[in-house]
């Protein structure tokens, strides 16, 4: 679960305060599976990247399954992140000299599982998406939504609790991100927990709630009766 509570995030450059977050109140229940929608600038990508632990906060309350991450340190914070987090983005992000399994591959290393265990879970993560035949493939060898794919297989690898995806279907034709949501989906229906910060409103409303962000606080969107929730 996460949880947070009066999350404000200022940032501070000379005599100017911006306040990206303001009083952010949010719940995420083991199994959701949540979009986040909102115009450029409304604190969208600050909220997933301090859910992610990528960036801290200026005051408030944040509890990942239980633990106060304000009381973490850096070290904890990475720990937590490594341990709990996987991160899918919009340019992919995957190593263009390496083939599909050394992409996956990367943050098994990273985490000190041996040979072995890294090997059994990069080929089962890669069939999990349909890519089981392309391990020695570049990622300039396929299309985009395959290298999303990768992306996704990279992130599952490690087996997270939480899924971050930072508008995943943005570089694709609405085809590719149509198979990509579908994806996401059969991973969210096998127990783990999605955030997608998205712009495309016809893929927002295919999660199973959805919340909108304006000027750094939440609106929760009611999808029974199409409505915001005050």
């Amino acid at each position: 679960m996460l949880v947070m509570k009066n999350v404000n995030k200022i940032f501070q450059t000379a005599d100017i305060q911006t306040h990206a977050l303001r009083d952010f109140n949010l719940t995420v229940n083991e199994g959701d599976f949540l979009s986040v929608t909102g115009p450029s600038g409304s604190g969208k990508t600050t909220f997933l990247n301090i859910a992610g632990l990528l960036e801290t906060y200026t005051n408030g309350d944040f509890l990942l399954d239980g633990e106060d991450v304000g009381k973490l340190n850096d070290k904890g914070r990475s720990r937590m992140r490594n341990e709990k987090i996987g991160f899918i983005f919009q340019g992919f992000n995957l190593i263009p000299d390496l083939n599909l399994y050394d992409n996956v591959d990367v943050p098994l290393r990273y985490r000190g599982f041996n040979a072995k265990e890294r090997k059994r879970r990069i080929i089962e993560n890669l069939d999990r998406v349909g890519l089981a035949s392309r391990l020695k493939h570049l990622p300039s060898q396929l299309s985009g939504g395959q290298q999303q794919r990768v992306a996704i297989a990279r992130a599952l690898a490690t087996d997270p609790r939480f899924l971050l995806a930072d508008e995943p279907t943005g570089n694709l034709d609405s085809e590719m991100a149509q198979g990509v949501m579908s994806l996401l989906e059969e991973i969210n229906q096998q127990g783990t927990t999605i955030i997608m910060v998205t712009h495309d409103a016809t893929l927002a409303k295919r999660a199973r709630r959805q919340v909108q962000v304006k000027d750094g606080r939440v609106i929760e969107l009611d999808l029974v009766n199409h409505r915001a929730i005050a």
